[in-house]
Order: structure tokens, then sequence, then C-alpha cells
């Protein structure tokens, strides 16, 4: 589904990452893990396509997608979360899942993608 082969990403002069590569297969969950400094944010930057990484490539779904804009991965389904919450703390979680559906193709899926997102964490319905 996602496939990251050597990746090298730079901030300037400075190299951030190096030579990274991962995959993440239909139905499994990847989490990210290590200290600050090591490179998680550069390397979801990098997958959004917030930073443009010096070598290697980023293939979603058979396409590759390295040089797309952020907008046209968006499209095809991949985006970021920033960390922290209280981004949007004045809407309810509602509101908030709604902005989820902000490019028109999820628009027309929003209350079937809201729905999926309750069953999945039915906390977040008790919050709504």
């Amino acid at each position: 589904m996602l496939k990251i082969n050597d990746i090298n990403t730079f901030y300037g002069d400075l190299q951030a990452l190096w030579n990274i590569s991962l995959e993440v297969n239909q139905g499994e969950l990847v989490a990210l893990v290590g200290p600050n400094g090591a490179g998680k944010t550069t390397l979801i930057k990098t997958i959004t396509g917030l930073l443009q990484p010096a070598s290697g490539e980023i293939i979603f779904l058979d396409k590759d997608i390295t040089k797309l804009p952020v907008y046209d991965i968006v499209k095809m389904g991949i985006s970021q979360v920033p960390e922290g919450g209280r981004i949007f703390s004045e809407m309810s979680v509602y509101e908030n899942l709604e902005l989820g559906a902000f490019v028109k193709d999820a628009r027309k899926v929003r209350e079937e993608t809201v729905a999926t997102v309750f069953k999945n964490f039915p906390r977040l319905e008790e919050r709504k």
C-alpha cells in the first residue's frame, strides 16, 4: 500500500533522514517510535509532501507520489494531524471529524466515514 525506498531528506544543508525504507501493507497498522530528533516528523512531512526528499521514492497504491504537490497527495487520502491537539479546541469532536472531509471526494462519504470512526473509537462518539 505504501512503500518508502531509500529516502534522504534535508533541511537546507542539514541531512535529517538517511536512506529510510519502510513498507506498509494493506490492513497493517504501523507506528513510528523514537526519541526527539530521530526523524519521525520529518518522515511524515516527506510522505505528505510538505518536504521534498533529495533522493528516494514514495509509492502509494502503486503510484509514485514523491514529487506530487501536497494537494494531490491529500486527494489520494494521505494527510497528517498535527500533534498536541487543541488545534480547533473551540470546535466539537464531530466538527473536527468533518474537517477530514474537506476534499470533495471525501465529502461524498463523510457520514459513512464518521460512522466508521465512531465504531472504531466509541469514546469519540460519546463526546461528539
